[in-house]
């Protein structure tokens, strides 16, 4: 948990069937919780070496005026349980569902980024009672429109055992591996990764079998195309992209909305920023998602099948 936060926040967990899910949840101490909308804030990191809620701690602070604020980090991320096994899309999806479920009484409003955004995606489909709305940044299941993200290392190297965890290793584990990470392949602009920045990532690849997740990352175990769900998407959904994203292009954004304008109502670029724009320009993501909570089209009521 950001410590810059610690005061409005409560650290709780939710057991999942993978072990627990450790997450931040806003305080409300002035005593305004009862005047809170009944939709929770639920902002859900994206996946890659030393991802965690910290993602979005530039953010969630600006809502806890108006909404409860819930940021989780993900089974094999950050400060929640690392069970070591060969992670597949099933096992996020079935984590994310207990998760929601766990945490709310109500649908809630989701924020994610990336993999973890497809993620939602796909489980908003087979359960959209969960969810009021979506608002996803850069979301990709990396084999969209039937079209592989580029790889950064080979897949023959990444799938051999041993070496696998080495690469992992010396990729992630060392302050000048994540600090080359960041610029290389998160921020647009590199003046903007503060020592802060570097340390939360640093310290979550260092966790105790932080490398299996990784790794399912890095291989493509959990890649899947999105193309194939947005098309089923009934909850009312925003996307925003970072205008210099590596690997996955605003131009995906566009393509994914065609596919559904009926739910997918709003696509934002953020010009200068990479793949978690929010991380970037947190004021320019505050701005657009405050718009979108005030605005957002209303979530067509569920009728029962005949």
């Amino acid at each position: 948990m950001p410590s810059q936060v610690s005061s409005q926040f409560a650290c709780k967990q939710v057991l999942t069937s993978l072990g627990a899910m450790v997450y931040v949840c806003s305080t409300n101490e002035s005593g305004a919780s009862s005047q809170l909308p009944s939709t929770p804030l639920v902002f859900f990191h994206g996946f890659g070496g030393g991802a965690s809620s910290y993602e979005w701690s530039k953010v969630y602070p600006a809502f806890t005026a108006t909404h409860q604020v819930i940021a989780p980090d993900l089974v094999g991320w950050g400060q929640s349980q690392h069970p070591p096994r060969n992670y597949t899309p099933a096992d996020y999806l079935l984590v994310l569902r207990e998760f929601v479920q766990g945490i709310a009484n109500a649908p809630i409003a989701a924020v994610a980024s990336t993999l973890t955004a497809a993620l939602l995606v796909r489980l908003a489909v087979r359960y959209p009672e969960l969810f009021d709305s979506l608002f996803l940044v850069c979301p990709s299941g990396f084999r969209d429109f039937g079209q592989a993200s580029g790889r950064r290392i080979p897949l023959p190297i990444i799938n051999t055992p041993l070496l696998d965890r080495a690469i992992y290793s010396l990729g992630a584990t060392s302050e000048f591996a994540v600090r080359n990470f960041l610029e290389r392949f998160i921020f647009a602009n590199c003046d903007r990764i503060s020592p802060e920045t570097v340390s939360a990532y640093l310290n979550s690849a260092r966790r105790p079998n932080a490398e299996y997740a990784a790794l399912a990352f890095l291989r493509g175990d959990l890649y899947f195309d999105l193309a194939e769900y947005a098309p089923y998407l009934t909850v009312p959904t925003a996307i925003v992209w970072g205008e210099r994203a590596q690997f996955i292009s605003a131009e995906l954004g566009r393509q994914l909305a065609e596919l559904n304008s009926t739910s997918i109502t709003r696509v934002q670029i953020v010009p200068q920023t990479g793949v978690f724009p929010h991380l970037e320009l947190p004021a320019t993501v505050i701005a657009l998602l405050t718009d979108w909570l005030l605005s957002r089209p209303q979530k067509a009521p569920l009728t029962e099948a005949s």
